[in-house]
């Protein structure tokens, strides 16, 4: 019955099927499964964690997890689900160890990760005024401070629903949670957020990004 369960999940996800291939050995496929999720991992640990040095070394450390469990594993969600659950237990365990050591609040010049997504360039716009650029890095830095004053679960939660536009149902399953409990985490998380950003959202004359998007959590 588990072999039939997997060769119908592989059916449906490409993913899980490079992921057998790891399972038996197959070391080309585990580069393919590094050089398709590296880069979305990379952004997301950022996001979370806010440092691009530290993200790396855990978006490193997913592969490797994957990697030493290749052997045990069983396909029982979509590979990605599988995948950021790993990385969802690292980062809340990484946030918790800033939190411990009381790192020093993070430089505006490293807060290169807002909006970042696969496949977009990070390079600023070069046409744009100087005092805009002042501006976009005054932003991303109370942005950092904003999510940083979040707990660990609530950051996490806003970081897969804004970043890889994933819906409560979605990060129901890699946070262990139920989707009334994500529904419940994320209005907390915006509330926060809102108060946090409140003093800063029009102070370049035009209106924010949407930070409440409840429509899209639905979907």
């Amino acid at each position: 019955m588990t072999g039939q369960t997997s060769a119908m999940m592989a059916l449906r996800d490409p993913d899980i099927r490079l992921m057998l291939r790891v399972r038996a050995d197959d070391r080309a496929a585990f580069a393919e499964i590094v050089e398709r999720y590296q880069h979305r991992l990379v952004g997301i640990m950022g996001h979370i964690v806010g440092h691009s040095t530290e993200a790396e070394d855990l978006a490193q450390e997913v592969f490797l997890r994957v990697y030493r469990t290749r052997h045990k594993y069983t396909p029982k969600a979509k590979f990605s689900t599988w995948l950021f659950t790993i990385a969802n237990n690292l980062a809340i365990n990484a946030i918790r160890d800033q939190r411990r050591r009381q790192v020093l609040p993070l430089e505006v010049q490293d807060s290169n990760f807002q909006g970042f997504r696969p496949g977009e360039s990070r390079t600023p716009d070069k046409s744009a005024p100087p005092t805009q650029h002042l501006q976009q890095e005054e932003l991303a830095a109370v942005v950092r401070r904003a999510l940083d004053d979040l707990n660990e679960r609530q950051r996490v939660a806003v970081v897969l629903n804004k970043f890889e536009d994933m819906n409560y149902a979605e990060i129901a399953d890699v946070m262990g949670l139920t989707t009334k409990g994500v529904k419940s985490l994320l209005s907390r998380a915006r509330a926060k957020l809102r108060e946090a950003l409140q003093p800063y959202i029009f102070m370049d004359g035009t209106p924010p990004p949407d930070i409440d998007d409840e429509e899209h959590g639905e979907s």
